[in-house]
């Protein structure tokens, strides 16, 4: 399938973890699946925002076409930074995939009604996360047309 006309190569990621061995995971997932994706690691909302609004050390950073986000992190968790980057006009636009442990229909009901573009449980098997990965590097590069980056 070819890859849509508007989209820049390679997919900028975004993935808000706080958990060491998740984030290992994620990052060894993209690589292994061969995916050309740019994923940029923060472990908090706080960090997050601050990436996003490109400060405290993150001046240079790429703008997101996609943020992978969990929702139990330090500082501002997950739930508090899906509101605040839905709230944001120059943020809201950048789709945020739900990527949590947690199976509480409550969790999922919140980020749907927040504007969440998806919501996916982290398999506990090793295969299982790979093959998610894989399937949301083949959607987000190939499949879906994202907006152009603003800068």
């Amino acid at each position: 399938m070819p890859k849509n006309e508007g989209q820049h190569a390679p997919l900028e990621i975004l993935l808000v973890e706080d958990n060491p061995a998740d984030v290992r995971l994620t990052l060894e997932a993209f690589r292994d699946t061969g995916s050309s994706a740019h994923v940029s690691v923060v472990r908090d909302g706080v960090e997050a925002i601050e990436f996003l609004e490109r400060r405290n050390g993150f001046k240079s950073v790429p703008r997101p076409d996609l943020i992978l986000l969990d929702l139990n992190l330090p500082r501002k968790n997950g739930r508090e930074l899906l509101v605040e980057l839905k709230a944001q006009p120059e943020l809201r636009r950048i789709p945020v995939m739900i990527l949590s442990t947690s199976s509480a229909d409550a969790d999922v009901s919140f980020s749907y009604e927040n504007y969440a573009n998806c919501y996916i449980r982290k398999p506990m098997e090793f295969d299982s996360y790979f093959d998610i990965v894989r399937s949301i590097d083949l959607f987000w590069s190939n499949v879906a047309s994202l907006p152009a980056r603003l800068h």
